[in-house]
This record gives C-alpha cells, structure tokens and sequence, in this order.
C-alpha cells in the first residue's frame, strides 16, 4: 500500500525529530561529561567517580539511539517486522 504525500512527510517529519532528539542528546552528553570529568580531576581530587555518570548515562544514550536509528519508526527492521506480523495475522484470518 503506497503512501500519501502527506504520510510521507509526516513520517519524514517524526524520523527527522526523533534524529534532532539524538544529536541534541549526545552534544548534552559530552558537554556535561567534559565538566563532571573537569570537576572530578581537578576540583574534587584524582578519584575517577566521574566515570559512573559517564557509563549510566552513555548507556542510556546507545539505548536511545538504538530506539531511533535501528527501531524507529520507518526503520528498515521494524518495517520488517510490522510485514511479517501483518502477514502471520492475515494467515490466522484466513483460516478456516
């Protein structure tokens, strides 16, 4: 089933969002590590505590992109994934 122009750029527009999320997400990212790392090393002593925060979050931040790269919407996978159930219910349904 082709889609509209409209779809089409309604998805483009949420896939370009979910994009801009990510890039604004990891420049957060690198700023706010760059000064707890700063803070740990010189203004709290040598103790490498700074590298908690840095896991937990850089985590979160490959969960995210893994959500919008890999998982979003429009995605080639989830694409994938939405035919193959699609076609596993139209089978269901066409049974007698």
């Amino acid at each position: 089933m082709p889609m509209t122009p409209e779809d089409l750029d309604q998805l483009a527009r949420r896939r370009a969002n979910a994009k801009l999320g990510w890039y604004v997400h990891a420049l957060a990212f690198v700023l706010v590590n760059t000064l707890i790392f700063a803070m740990s090393r010189y203004a709290f002593g040598t103790r490498p505590w700074s590298v908690y925060p840095l896991l937990g979050w850089g985590l979160g931040l490959v969960l995210h992109g893994v959500s919008v790269f890999l998982l979003g919407s429009g995605s080639g996978l989830r694409e994938r994934m939405v035919q193959r159930e699609r076609e596993a219910l139209q089978r269901r349904q066409d049974r007698p």
